[in-house]
């Protein structure tokens, strides 16, 4: 049996995206703020208190007019928000959250460079 205490989390890239979701059983939308997010999962914000470990949801990203439902499981929750561990169904649902990432750490490097830039102009 695998020993998920052991287990070393994905590297993390933060980010401040509006995000709705649902219990997998549920019809009403949540709204909540991934703050964090890697291949495996994120950190969810939200001030839903249904939630509970082991819960299952469906999360939708929207990333540049594309819009993807992925299920995730609850792994841990605090009284912020919670851990969810992604459950892709298939390549697409691992590449739209690939596609975040690369959105997110390209954005944050754009912004770097033209702070340098600025710096270097008014030095």
């Amino acid at each position: 049996m695998h020993d998920k205490q052991n287990k070393v989390p994905a590297p993390r890239i933060p980010l401040q995206m509006q995000i709705e979701f649902r219990k997998s059983y549920g019809r009403q939308n949540a709204h909540g703020t991934l703050k964090n997010i890697s291949l495996t999962g994120a950190f969810l914000e939200t001030t839903s208190h249904e939630l509970a470990t082991e819960d299952k949801v469906i999360l939708e990203f929207v990333v540049s007019e594309r819009s993807r439902k992925m299920a995730a499981t609850i792994i841990w929750k605090s009284t912020k928000g919670c851990g969810v561990e992604f459950k892709p169904f298939n390549k697409r649902d691992v590449q739209i959250v690939d596609d975040l990432m690369y959105f997110v750490q390209n954005r944050r490097e754009f912004r770097k460079n033209l702070l340098e830039d600025i710096f270097k102009q008014a030095a």
